[in-house]
């Protein structure tokens, strides 16, 4: 069909949706989030075998990837790219492989992923198998596991390691300058590294100059460690039982150093991978293991913590209610020159939905229309602008939904059955910390 919406300059192309039949997983999500209703449709899996050829030979074709019209600057164009996270072991309909696939597709080609363990561990590193891919080139995401309690600290690691080496990869490349070999394709890249945008042009050509001068002690070291040459895409992966309770004084620690480093906390809201349990994201009245009766006390705000240091790009975002604030908030995430934090809301097996884990999406903006859920972005480069560095991206929510919404979900739906006599108190104080929470940030954005 005609690919719309790339700009009127854009050439006349057409675009093919492929399924590929051996890997989906009948999750049923894309059908349900699609704009264009009627458009998908379930069959079974023997009918479409045969399509699996078509898979193979085209849509994982890189020669076939329009690089002219792949942008970061639009949701329709960001998903032109090559994501290098595909066909993970997570459960159907899963919320977190989502945001995963979206970051890949914007710096996969330059990322260090440090994971914590925990459910994106699990479907990320199940070996011999792994979602995480690379390009023609060899380029992917360098992806490890840490502990559950240190994953900040070794995520900090990969940029002090990346940043020791590419210190001495610049002192050589100096002196080769001073020696008058490769002057030109040096100067460009010093000059240029760290532009994501051209980091991968300016090595390749120090690279080829560097092959063809005639060697040296120093050229040896540079081309020896030439995978340092790019400007590295550090990222820390977790759940909310690695970002609110086991790991947050490591993810508080390296925040707090005021470094390049980003952190996606993908939140269920429960220690997803364990069983259930509770965690300090578990919201009020919630069910949980270790909270059976409802939760008595109301979410931790992680995102108000790291906002408190003033120097902490923080962004909440939720894919189902806004993809262009997600894709905005990741991208000035990545961007911004010291720590980063994005916590992503995560619809859950956990939570026992209703509708069926088909519909993560549609529940994410349920989430936010009701105020449930908030979205926003705190970003310090405003503050030298003359601009409030807090931007509430959720509208007014319609709180009078929300009884609807926790009543959709059996986490919450159960403590009416179980504990009627506490429930409607628990309900009552989930409904007014939510309510709470937005005034709270719409007095910041309005400050």
């Amino acid at each position: 069909m005609p690919a719309k919406g790339l700009g009127k300059d854009a050439p006349a192309y057409s675009f093919r949706m492929q399924v590929s039949p051996y890997d989906c997983l009948g999750c049923g999500v894309c059908l349900t989030a699609c704009p264009a209703k009627g458009a998908l449709e379930m069959v079974p899996f023997e009918t479409q075998r045969e399509q699996q050829p078509n898979f193979d030979n085209y849509a994982m074709n890189e020669k076939l990837l329009k690089k002219d019209i792949i942008s970061d600057k639009s949701v329709k164009t960001a998903q032109f790219a090559k994501p290098y996270f595909q066909f993970s072991a997570a459960c159907a309909g899963c919320a977190e492989t989502t945001y995963i696939k979206l970051v890949t597709q914007l710096f996969g080609s330059r990322m260090y992923v440090a994971n914590a363990s925990g459910c994106s561990s699990a479907y990320g590193g199940a070996m011999p198998m792994t979602p995480y891919s690379c390009d023609s080139r060899g380029f992917g995401p360098c992806w490890e596991q840490s502990l559950f309690e240190d994953n900040a600290e070794f995520a900090y690691g990969f940029l002090r390691a990346h940043g020791s080496i590419h210190g001495e990869v610049e002192l050589r490349l100096k002196a080769l300058k001073e020696k008058g070999v490769a002057v030109s394709e040096i100067g460009e890249y010093l000059a240029k590294w760290q532009d994501p945008a051209v980091t991968r042009e300016v090595s390749d050509a120090l690279i080829a100059a560097l092959e063809k001068a005639e060697p040296t002690e120093e050229g040896a070291f540079v081309l020896q460690n030439k995978e340092y040459l790019t400007k590295k895409s550090v990222w820390a992966f977790g759940g909310d039982g690695w970002a609110y309770d086991i790991g947050f004084g490591g993810i508080d620690h390296v925040l707090a150093q005021n470094r390049d480093i980003n952190m996606l906390v993908m939140d269920t809201e429960v220690y997803s991978n364990t069983g259930g349990q509770s965690s300090k994201a578990t919201p009020t009245a919630a069910v949980a293991k270790f909270a059976a009766g409802g939760k008595e006390v109301k979410k931790k705000d992680l995102g108000a913590i790291a906002m408190s240091y003033g120097y902490i790009y923080v962004a909440q975002v939720a894919m189902g209610y806004d993809q262009a604030q997600t894709l905005k908030a990741i991208r000035e995430a990545e961007s911004y020159p010291g720590p980063a934090i994005v916590i992503a809301y995560c619809p859950c097996l956990e939570h026992g939905i209703k509708a069926g884990m088909s519909c993560t999406q549609e529940e994410m903006k349920k989430a936010v229309e009701c105020g449930y859920w908030h979205l926003y972005r705190y970003d310090p480069r405003r503050i030298a602008e003359g601009k409030n560095p807090f931007q509430l991206d959720s509208p007014e929510p319609d709180s009078g939904k929300m009884m609807d919404y926790l009543k959709g979900e059996n986490r919450y739906a159960s403590l009416q059955i179980n504990f009627p006599d506490r429930a409607q108190r628990l309900y009552e104080k989930t409904v007014q910390d939510a309510k709470d929470r937005y005034a709270k940030y719409r007095k910041m954005a309005e400050d």
